[in-house]
């Protein structure tokens, strides 16, 4: 007898808590919460779906304190970041790193492998004889001397004793390149750690999302179009994803013109001058460290490998190629809204 009524009391317990659960939050719906911050550089947005605005505030605050230490942590400017201490230590030792740091490294050299060299975190030497703000073509020898320093080879990574060495004094990891969509990775994961099931976290263009928006709809996301004659918000289509990452690389975020020649800042490693064989290369794939690094590769191998190593990477994507042509890849055709051409 004395079971029964601990029974029938703890169903009533039960029932009361879930009648309690229903009233404070059943009529609650999901809504949007959004924050923009500098971080890493650049302008870095954080969209959260939840009922409480409590939970979005915590979640929100958490994900900008992880973008900051991941910047932190991969500085390439900071004397004390561990890529400074593998930087200074070029051509003499190699340096022990802490797995993060040497995860983010193997990332950077399998990209680099993939796109045949297209992206390279050494590539650092080359970016900074080009001047766009001034609109000044570096000059046929320190282009040479530069590319002396440059080349994704020199990165020795042993994991085993998770160590990273340069083997040429002189050459520098920047990873610039990959750094927000990693963090974007990071920040997002956080999200979800505070009890996100749904949101997106934008580092500039760097774009990583999961979940659905609070109607149960894909997120639509969209693609800058590429000659939008200076409108930044002018759309070459839309892309609907619930959950991974995308990227778009293109010759129309910093260039100027001389001689008619369009000099952007999509560089090629191999010859020290931009590509010009796309216009714009957008990367859909599971992780933002991935749709960061092969935006930039792709861009530069051209949009016939380039859709071709996608295709291989089991990567999806959408190229402008240099006269306009848009390629897809199979796996994204049916997400993909053009809304103009190029």
């Amino acid at each position: 007898m004395a079971r029964n009524t601990l029974l029938r009391t703890l169903i009533i317990v039960v029932v009361g808590l879930l009648l309690l659960a229903l009233l404070l939050y059943g009529g609650q719906r999901k809504r949007l919460f959004r924050e923009s911050r500098t971080s890493l550089y650049t302008l870095v947005t954080i969209t959260v779906v939840t009922r409480s605005e409590t939970r979005a505030r915590e979640a929100i605050d958490a994900a900008y304190r992880e973008l900051e230490r991941v910047g932190k942590l991969l500085n390439f400017y900071a004397p004390d970041s561990e890529l400074s201490r593998i930087n200074r230590n070029a051509g003499v030792a190699a340096v022990k790193v802490s797995a993060e740091t040497l995860a983010v490294i193997e990332k950077a050299v399998h990209a680099a492998e993939a796109t045949k060299g297209g992206f390279d975190v050494t590539v650092g030497p080359l970016v900074r004889l080009w001047d766009f703000k001034e609109k000044k073509i570096p000059s046929r020898e320190a282009i040479a001397a530069a590319m002396d320093l440059v080349g994704y080879r020199h990165i020795v990574v042993d994991p085993g004793a998770s160590t990273v060495y340069l083997d040429k004094q002189g050459v520098q990891i920047d990873l610039g390149g990959i750094i927000k969509g990693y963090a974007a990775d990071r920040a997002a994961a956080v999200l979800r750690d505070h009890g996100i099931d749904d949101g997106i976290v934008a580092v500039a263009g760097d774009i990583r999302l999961f979940g659905r928006q609070p109607d149960g709809r894909p997120w639509h996301i969209g693609i800058q179009h590429p000659r939008a004659a200076d409108d930044d918000t002018a759309l070459l289509a839309t892309v609907h994803l619930d959950d991974g990452a995308i990227s778009t690389s293109g010759d129309y975020q910093r260039y100027f013109f001389a001689d008619g020649v369009r000099y952007h800042h999509l560089l090629n490693p191999t010859t020290g001058y931009p590509q010009d064989l796309c216009r714009s290369v957008t990367v859909i794939a599971p992780s933002a460290a991935a749709t960061d690094a092969f935006a930039t590769g792709i861009f530069i191998m051209g949009p016939q490998q380039g859709i071709a190593a996608l295709e291989r990477l089991g990567m999806d994507g959408v190229i402008v190629d240099k006269d306009g042509e848009v390629l897809m890849t199979k796996g994204i055709r049916d997400k993909v809204k053009l809304l103009d051409t190029p």
